[in-house]
Formats: structure tokens, C-alpha cells, sequence
């Protein structure tokens, strides 16, 4: 069993070696969307490595690129699905702000304040600030962001055939 600590939350957790960040995630019981199932395709699971990088697996082509699609990414970005435990000293920190899985949850808020930030879960974009009041812009906004990021990953998700096909 290796420690892990994860932050901001402050807590030790135990996992057995090769597991992945995402079940650290899962245990804490924390509300992980996995749009993608775990493939590494989506950064729904992304986290920041505080400490303990090289206790961890190294990245894979796919988590590279698919980190490079988020704005929020930085040298210390790893998606949980991927990252798996060789050993001891790893602190985790969980990005700040609520992580808004689709427009349908964020109509669901319209007209009150952000407890914390809200987050799309794709990209990292702040839609509203913490203490803000939320508003249908932030609908439009999450709308955009959609609509330009998955014109950007049909390039990667769609086999080479189908992205030529489609460029018809």
C-alpha cells in the first residue's frame, strides 16, 4: 500500500500500488465525472501534482494531448485515469471550483450565487466566479467552449479515416 496525500481537502489516503489517481479520487468519494470512462480522452479527472511526480507513471502520448487542450493545464497537470502509483510521497491537489458536467446543470443554478467557482469540466474555463450571481451568459459561454472544443478533438478522438471524410 502507498500514501497519498490530497489536498486542499488535507487528507492521507491508502492505495495499493498501480492504482490510478482516479481511484483516489473515487474512494474520497469526490464527484468525478469520467466522461471519457477512463480512456485518458476527456480531462474530466484532471488533477495537479504537488509532490512525488516521479512516484508516479509517466504520461502517455494520449494524456500529453489530451492535456494540451486544456487551458488550465500547467507542467505539474495529470488526468487521474492515467496516472498510476509506483510509490510513496505523491500530494494531489484537486482543482478549486465545482466542475459543471452540462448545460442542463448549470440551467439548474441560473439566478443564484457561486458558492465556489464554477468550472467546465473539459477545458478548466472559469464559467462564473465564486460570490458572482449566474447568469444564462454562462449557458452561452459553456455553449461556445462545447462547440470549439469538440471541433478540436474530432481531430484526435475520430480514426484518421473518418476526420478526412469529414473535412469534405
Amino acid at each position: 500500500m502507498k500514501q497519498i496525500k490530497l489536498q486542499p481537502l488535507n487528507q492521507d489516503v491508502e492505495v495499493s500500488t498501480d492504482s490510478t489517481l482516479l481511484s483516489v479520487l473515487i474512494k474520497q468519494e469526490m464527484n468525478v465525472l469520467q466522461a471519457c470512462g477512463g480512456q485518458g480522452r476527456c480531462a474530466t479527472c484532471h488533477v495537479y501534482i504537488q509532490a512525488g511526480e516521479k512516484s508516479l507513471s509517466p504520461k502517455s502520448e494520449q494524456e500529453i494531448l489530451t492535456l494540451s487542450f486544456i487551458t488550465s493545464s500547467k507542467a505539474n497537470s495529470r488526468l487521474a485515469c492515467q496516472a498510476k502509483v509506483w510509490q510513496d510521497g505523491i500530494v494531489i491537489e484537486v482543482p478549486q471550483g465545482m466542475y459543471i458536467g452540462s448545460i442542463g446543470e448549470l440551467k439548474n443554478l441560473i439566478g443564484k450565487r457561486a458558492q465556489q467557482n464554477l468550472i467546465h469540466p473539459l477545458t478548466g474555463d472559469v464559467l462564473v466566479e465564486e460570490g458572482k450571481l449566474i447568469l444564462r451568459s454562462a449557458l452561452e459561454k459553456m455553449a461556445e467552449i462545447d462547440s470549439s472544443f469538440s471541433t478540436d478533438l474530432s481531430q484526435i478522438l475520430l480514426p484518421p479515416e473518418k476526420s478526412m471524410a469529414s473535412g469534405k
